[in-house]
């Protein structure tokens, strides 16, 4: 009985660590996530919306003004890659896990689009990025305690506001930037289809309250985003 008991107490011991091992790798890998996307250097690539497109005159004041649109668009896709990650770490479905990051990994083209366009106007990413990403990332480990219907839910409503800010930023835009307005078109057309799949995979409508508590937080990024 007593080799009987030290077995259990030992299995027991190697469970526990091995279920820390996993989480310290888990947030080592997270960790790891989070300084590559906020160290993101951007590459032109022939696949971007605005290859090709001649780079516009613009006034000084067009350049700051549309600076600052992209500006909070990157750092929006800052807190995509965020909440997609924070996901998928608590995700407790491998499935959905894969399709988080797969999502996650979608959103990389659009972080790239954003910051190449910033360096030819100039202009430089958000100061407060690395504060973003920590807040989106808790929320969306948050959202996925709750199970993969609310966890998709934060996915629906996110892209939701993203695809409407979007449209004020294009229609702000208009046909002064071509390059930048290619770019936000087409981030536009996937946003909905991030969307569309989150509620296909059964993400459920999120309570009034949250979704106020989230276009409050949206409305606070693109007022800090735009100006540092």
């Amino acid at each position: 009985m007593k080799n009987v008991k030290i077995s259990a107490h030992h299995t027991k011991t190697i469970s526990m660590r091995t279920t820390h091992q996993n989480i310290s790798d888990r947030l080592l890998t997270e960790f790891d996530r989070m300084l590559k996307v906020l160290s993101h250097q951007a590459k032109i690539t022939a696949d971007a919306p605005d290859h090709g497109i001649p780079e516009p005159e613009l006034s000084e004041k067009q350049v700051q003004h549309i600076g600052g649109l992209m500006r909070i668009n990157h750092t929006g896709e800052v807190c995509a890659q965020a909440l997609y990650n924070g996901q998928a770490m608590m995700a407790r479905d491998q499935d959905t896990r894969k399709h988080l990051l797969q999502a996650a990994s979608e959103e990389q083209a659009h972080l790239n689009w954003c910051q190449a366009r910033l360096d030819e106007l100039g202009e430089e990413t958000s100061k407060t990025n690395a504060f973003w990403y920590l807040h989106s990332f808790a929320v969306g480990s948050l959202a996925a305690l709750f199970g993969d219907p609310v966890s998709y839910g934060f996915v629906i409503e996110t892209e939701r506001q993203v695809e409407s800010h979007l449209q004020d930023h294009m229609d702000d835009i208009g046909g002064e930037d071509p390059k930048s307005l290619s770019i936000l078109k087409q981030m536009q057309a996937d946003e909905i289809k991030h969307g569309q799949a989150a509620h296909e995979a059964g993400g459920t409508e999120l309570p009034m309250p949250v979704k106020k508590v989230m276009t409050a937080m949206s409305q606070l990024m693109k007022f800090v985003s735009y100006r540092i």
